[in-house]
């Protein structure tokens, strides 16, 4: 859920990676924060467990006006990977307003994949948030490995909703499929605040875009 600081003057919006244990979330959010602005970013915050570093946060702010006098910032998350860490998984999608899911294309991985994606599903579920209404994007990542599943499979497997959304091939180690995810999540959860309130189409400017250079810092 979007929260709106009068003070400041901002509209937050909670961005969650989420996806089977060492699938590509944590690289994701090293490339984005690797090319954000300093100006635009805040600290990267690593929380490592006993047997799953993927476990962690940030808060990178990017600007989009939405709204006359307010600015848009995204918080980006990283649930961890492990089985075992379900109810932190459930503590950082508490008030996510979109959801990037982070797909390992590996032959080998489909099974935990679908496993995660369906483990997303009933954790929103318990909240009340259904897939069916959330901005989400489904990300295939590693396809630069030699033995990945088909996209069509992919597809089959994880894009089964009545409303079909959108998905991207990835290689996040070289940041393809990174900021073409991030600019979608970030156009999709801006739509939906936009369409929630009731706010006239041109209230909304130019969409949310970050592009892939490298940041001085």
């Amino acid at each position: 859920m979007a929260f709106i600081n009068f003070g400041k003057k901002t509209i937050n919006f909670k961005i969650v990676y989420y996806g089977p244990a060492k699938g590509g979330k944590t690289t994701n959010l090293e490339k984005i924060y690797e090319y954000i602005n300093p100006s635009s970013r805040g600290d990267l915050t690593v929380l490592s467990t006993q047997q799953d570093r993927t476990l962690f946060f940030d808060f990178l702010p990017l600007e989009s006006r939405i709204v006359t006098g307010f600015t848009s910032k995204f918080q980006l998350y990283t649930v961890p990977g492990q089985v075992i860490y379900n109810q932190t998984r459930k503590l950082v999608l508490q008030g996510v307003d979109g959801v990037v899911f982070v797909a390992d294309s590996q032959w080998a991985k489909v099974e935990e994949t679908v496993e995660s994606f369906e483990n997303l599903d009933s954790n929103l579920r318990d909240q009340g948030i259904s897939l069916d209404t959330l901005p989400f994007v489904l990300q295939f990542n590693k396809r630069d490995l030699p033995d990945v599943a088909p996209v069509h499979y992919m597809d089959f497997m994880l894009n089964k909703r009545e409303t079909r959304v959108p998905t991207m091939e990835a290689v996040a180690c070289d940041g393809k499929g990174v900021f073409e995810a991030l600019n979608l999540i970030a156009r999709m959860t801006l739509a939906a605040f936009v369409k929630k309130h009731n706010l006239r189409s041109g209230a909304m400017s130019d969409s949310v875009c970050v592009s892939a250079e490298r940041s001085a810092g």
